[in-house]
């Protein structure tokens, strides 16, 4: 099990989605990895591989600036485009009152 481990280790969170998908197909083997993939994303086992492939992006951008630097970027970038609603979105977001309204701040 110290092997497993260490090589899914490696490879971070997006080991963990799959391992817990993977569990809760009820499968083993291939199809268990077939419908956890195909569970993961629309598009079935590929768009579940490219999830994965998003997932890992994600914290690694996550773990090198952080979540205020990201969103920040997100939304100045959507804003920039024109993109309507996005305070609305904002106030549906789970996550602090600061930081939302950081993010309205650098919007407006």
């Amino acid at each position: 099990m110290d092997e497993i481990v260490r090589k899914l280790s490696g490879v971070g969170l997006p080991a963990v989605i799959l391992l817990i998908t993977m569990a809760t197909t009820g499968l083993a083997g291939a199809a268990a990895i077939t419908t956890a993939l195909a569970m993961l994303g629309p598009g079935g086992m590929i768009g579940g591989v490219v999830l994965l492939g998003i997932i890992g992006l994600a914290s690694d951008a996550l773990t090198k600036y952080g979540l205020e630097s990201l969103l920040l970027g997100i939304y100045k970038e959507r804003a920039s485009k024109g993109e309507k609603n996005l305070i609305k979105e904002i106030n549906n977001l789970p996550i602090s009152k600061e930081l939302k309204l950081v993010l309205k701040d650098a919007i407006s």
